[in-house]
C-alpha cells in the first residue's frame, strides 16, 4: 500500500480514543473504490460513536475529506474516500469476520 496520509490520520486518531485491535487491510488491486479498510474494535456504543466523532473532527483538520458517516448502534463506517473506516464493537467485528473476507490476496497489518 502506497504511503496513505488519510491511513496515518485515522490510525493516529484512533489510538488517541484507545481503539482495540486496529487493522490496516491493502485493498489495492481488489476494488477500485477505495485504497484500504481499516477495522477498529470499541469497548461500548458510546466507545464507538465517540471515536467516529474524533476521527471526522482530525480528517477535517487535516483536510481530508469525509464523504459519509453511516452509524448503527455497534457500528459505524467512516467514508474518507480511499480509505474506509469500521468502527465496531468486539461482537460485531466477530459476528462479520470483514478481515476474513478480504484476507485472501490482501496485506493487512495488526497496528495495535
Amino acid at each position: 500500500m502506497k504511503n496513505n496520509k488519510s491511513v496515518e490520520i485515522a490510525i493516529n486518531a484512533l489510538e488517541e480514543m484507545k481503539g482495540k485491535d486496529i487493522t490496516v487491510i491493502d485493498t489495492q488491486g481488489k476494488t477500485d473504490v477505495f485504497d484500504a479498510m481499516i477495522i477498529v474494535t470499541g469497548t461500548s456504543d458510546r466507545h464507538v460513536k465517540s471515536m467516529s466523532d474524533r476521527l471526522v473532527l482530525e480528517a477535517k483538520a487535516k483536510n481530508i475529506e469525509v464523504l459519509g458517516v453511516e452509524q448503527d448502534r455497534s457500528w459505524v463506517l467512516v467514508d474518507l474516500y480511499d480509505v474506509i473506516v469500521h468502527i465496531m464493537l468486539e461482537e460485531t467485528r466477530e459476528f462479520y469476520s470483514l478481515e476474513k473476507l478480504w484476507q485472501i490476496g490482501s496485506s493487512q497489518k495488526q497496528v495495535s
